[in-house]
């Protein structure tokens, strides 16, 4: 969390959430997932693969993997050191192998090959955690229960008051209560967008912010 924004605390009204909202999609109208898939089950590769890694790097490693290794069972028979090898230019391949070979399996033995259309059972894949459960349910099933929160998110909620945890889950918690969940789908794109643009960790370009008179970290 920003020193600056431990300092105060405010909270927005739902009037002023809404405004923020509205003037990021105004800002973003073109802002949804970056990732290249074609399945929910490529999806939740994917959505592993980022972790730690940017989706342009992930997007220039899928396309050739996806096109020979595009289910359950394919990733089940492949060796594990060409999985390795595929997926190195992600980082953290080692781990990251394991639990693709994990999740694959799982899938095919309790879920007939299928991904779960819910969350409850999507956080119980190898290497999907509540983050990835939330992309997932989004753009596989166009189903948006909750806000994914990734490290623009988090930034971007402190920075604006919208909370002042650090822990992820939490942060969630908060979004969740007060913002109208008409708008789920668009905060989850939106939040990223914002982001990597202009709110970005180190010199945030503030004096481009459409939404700069509610930021806390700024207006304090």
């Amino acid at each position: 969390m920003d020193k600056k924004h431990k300092k105060s605390y405010h909270n927005l009204s739902r009037k002023n959430i809404v405004e923020i909202i509205e003037l990021l999609k105004s800002t973003y109208p073109d802002a949804s997932c970056s990732l290249d898939f074609h399945s929910p089950f490529e999806l939740g590769i994917a959505v592993m693969l980022s972790a730690q890694c940017t989706d342009e790097r992930v997007n220039k490693t899928t396309p050739s993997i996806f096109e020979k290794y595009n289910t359950p069972q394919d990733f089940i028979d492949m060796d594990i050191e060409t999985l390795e090898n595929l997926i190195h230019p992600c980082g953290f391949y080692k781990t990251k192998a394991k639990n693709i070979k994990a999740y694959s399996k799982k899938i095919m033995e309790e879920y007939n090959g299928d991904l779960p259309m819910n969350m409850d059972e999507l956080i119980t894949l190898p290497g999907i955690g509540r983050k990835s459960a939330n992309v997932i349910m989004l753009e596989a099933f166009n189903n948006p229960i909750g806000i994914a929160i990734d490290t623009h998110a988090k930034r971007i909620s402190n920075r604006l008051g919208l909370s002042n945890n650090s822990d992820p889950s939490k942060i969630e918690q908060d979004l969740l209560q007060i913002i109208p969940n008409k708008y789920y789908k668009d905060v989850n794109h939106l939040l990223v967008w914002h982001g990597r643009n202009i709110c970005t960790a180190r010199n945030p370009k503030c004096n481009q912010c459409p939404v700069a008179k509610y930021c806390n970290y700024l207006n304090n």
